[in-house]
């Protein structure tokens, strides 16, 4: 069996042994992998968060115009409430597996484009080689948009981008935008036994998800169609719900958290603007009989999808370091549709494992897939080498 490169193993070891759970810092993994550029002359930008408790990384070998720029999350997803029978934050390896948390999503990609820039330190390349890492991908792509704020200011120009999330090493060429929304329903509290002279939060709530539930059965029926998802149109998801003190308390607040996924033929203005408007005629009914009813709706966090045509040279140009003939589109977000509507890079989706193995319990990456992933990089610092 092909084994991954020493070093990509020793990489990841490290970046799995650092518990960069979203909610947590990711400054010491990004001290350590500022220090491994350092160590290979590479002189990496970090992009720091307000408090310097979390990083971007931005990094170039090679020179700034043109080169491919290799992205990845250094984020990962909580263990709380799983049943790990390993270490999660601990590399072990067993079977041909990779066990640890964040094995597959996506530190393995991480490790295996940290080895190549190293190695890349060590050459001459007629195009340079570029890495972006990022933090809070998981939160929605948050960390990413400083440090496009960044590459707007020129550092470099990478002439194509590969995201490095678990698609098999397939070529994923599309994934869907998304949109994070809170609703917030005001009511007017009053004691349970005399209900009816209050307005109870929570059934405005109930009401804005019935309209939003209708409105996915119509996108569903006779909403726009790309046959190449899974899900093949745009959703609407509510994931949260919270309000009430006491039973015997009519509540006077709801909040409710939802999210549309929308193809990227789907505006998702567009999209929302019957929902807005239902909310609104939920809010002046409720006036008519308490002033102080309000049903709001706010936009938290939001990022575009991913659609670049299979005819584009990237798609070509990374088809070829993988020997892949087809492409696919995933159904995870990524943040390939940031630079892609943002910065003007064409880019593709393409990294080791699956999202099948990733957020759960005894993650794990094929030691094969990273082995290969690093075949990928190989031959990507070939052309490198030769010139784009």
């Amino acid at each position: 069996m092909t084994r991954p490169d020493t070093t990509t193993l020793e990489i990841l070891e490290r970046l799995i042994a650092f518990p960069t759970v979203s909610r947590d810092p990711n400054a010491p993994l990004m001290d350590y992998v500022a220090g491994l550029l350092r160590g290979a002359g590479i002189e990496p930008i970090l992009v720091p968060n307000a408090d310097g408790s979390k990083a971007n990384l931005f990094a170039s070998v090679g020179g700034a115009e043109g080169g491919v720029m290799l992205s990845g999350h250094t984020d990962v997803v909580p263990v709380d409430g799983q049943d790990w029978t390993r270490p999660p934050f601990a590399l072990t390896e067993g079977g041909g597996r990779l066990y640890g948390r964040g094995t597959a999503d996506m530190k393995g990609f991480v490790a295996s484009a940290l080895a190549a820039m190293l190695r890349a330190a060590g050459t001459r390349l007629a195009s340079p080689l570029h890495l972006a890492l990022s933090y809070d991908e998981e939160l929605g792509c948050l960390g990413a948009h400083s440090l496009i704020a960044l590459l707007r200011q020129g550092p470099a120009r990478p002439a194509m981008c590969i995201v490095g999330e678990p698609t098999g090493l397939n070529v994923a060429t599309g994934h869907k935008g998304k949109t994070g929304l809170r609703a917030i329903c005001k009511g007017v509290e009053a004691h349970s036994a005399l209900a009816p002279t209050g307005l109870n939060a929570l059934h405005l709530a109930a009401d804005l998800m019935a309209v939003i539930r209708a409105h996915q059965s119509r996108l569903a029926e006779e909403g726009l169609r790309d046959g190449d998802y899974d899900v093949p149109y745009s959703t609407l998801h509510v994931g949260k719900l919270n309000g009430g003190v006491a039973l015997n308390i009519v509540p006077n607040l709801a909040v409710m958290e939802f999210e549309l996924r929308n193809l990227a033929g789907d505006d998702p203005e567009t999209l929302l603007a019957p929902i807005r408007r239902s909310a609104d005629g939920l809010r002046d009914i409720a006036r008519t009989r308490f002033p102080e009813a309000d049903v709001t709706i706010e936009v938290f966090n939001a990022y575009p999808g991913l659609d670049t045509p299979d005819s584009a040279s990237v798609v070509r140009f990374v088809k070829s370091l993988t020997g892949a003939n087809g492409t696919i589109k995933v159904a995870f977000g990524t943040e390939g549709g940031l630079f892609s509507t943002e910065l003007g890079v064409p880019t593709v989706v393409c990294g080791p494992g699956s999202m099948a193995q990733g957020h759960k319990a005894d993650e794990y990456l094929e030691t094969e897939q990273l082995a290969r992933c690093d075949a990928m990089l190989d031959a990507l610092l070939e052309r490198l080498r030769a010139g784009l």
